[in-house]
């Protein structure tokens, strides 16, 4: 597959998958997600790379879902919109299924679905510039791509409440005190402390590493579809509302929606 919109960079034991949009600060497309799940496939044969780091060219890792082009492909009927939806889920689960440990090097922000890539991560090395949040909910969405039990996993019930409900905005400190992020360092050192971390983990019997990394995320993500089956229809459903048109427009125009649970 020719990509477009990610780099894959293959160094030795060692690969580099950066998202490729900085005009649109890596915003998150139809056509971003499925090249992400794409590329993350194409490690399925690959015996040699042991460590991808993932990253984001310009400013931010990524800004989440593309408002202003998020494409002609989520349009049609609903059998086909369901099905489409459904990208961002697959694209998680080809993350959370890789054998090769994953680093995410956290530039910037990781907003929304940016957000749940960087919860998929095995690591995430950032500096005090890392930001994570989650707008959804101020734009009357719900979440998906298994986005909270993965974050609930990470930092507990609460907290994932104040970040997906609260729509708090948490930066490098907070993220590595609340255990998001596993390194925290200066902005400029981020990458070079996350090839540090795959130089590590690639010197680790491979074989072995992929069998407890596999045994690991099974068991923490065992309930995740349980809770997690139906959330493109719920997003589907918050999209038909009134409320959810409300608050797109006053979250645009940075004002307080009225809202009327419509």
């Amino acid at each position: 597959m020719k990509f477009h919109n990610i780099t894959i960079e293959r160094q030795g034991q060692v690969s580099i998958v950066s998202l490729n949009r900085p005009e649109r600060a890596n915003a998150l497309n139809f056509c971003l997600i499925s090249e992400v799940e794409a590329a993350v496939l194409s490690f399925r044969d690959d015996v040699t790379t042991r460590v991808v780091i993932f990253t984001g060219i310009g400013k931010n890792f990524c800004a989440g879902a593309d408002l202003q082009n998020s494409g002609d492909e989520y349009l049609g009927p609903l059998v086909q919109r369901r099905r489409r939806r459904r990208i961002g889920e697959r694209a998680i689960q080809s993350i959370l299924e890789m054998d090769q440990i994953t680093i995410l090097a956290w530039n910037g922000a990781a907003a929304g679905g940016g957000g749940c890539l960087a919860l998929a991560m095995d690591f995430r090395v950032g500096s005090p510039d890392s930001l994570l949040f989650f707008p959804e909910v101020d734009l009357g969405l719900n979440l998906m791509w298994r986005t909270m039990p993965l974050c609930v996993s990470l930092v507990g019930p609460a907290k994932t409440k104040r970040l997906m409900i609260g729509g708090e905005r948490i930066f490098g400190e907070q993220l590595s005190s609340w255990g998001i992020l596993d390194t925290l360092v200066a902005k400029e050192d981020v990458i070079g402390k996350a090839h540090e971390m795959a130089d590590f983990y690639s010197g680790k019997p491979h074989i072995a590493a992929q069998m407890i990394k596999r045994s690991i995320n099974s068991y923490a993500t065992a309930l995740d579809r349980a809770v997690m089956h139906a959330d493109v229809d719920q997003f589907l459903l918050a999209q038909s509302t009134e409320d959810h048109s409300v608050a797109a427009r006053a979250y645009r125009e940075k004002s307080r929606p009225i809202l009327k649970g419509n």
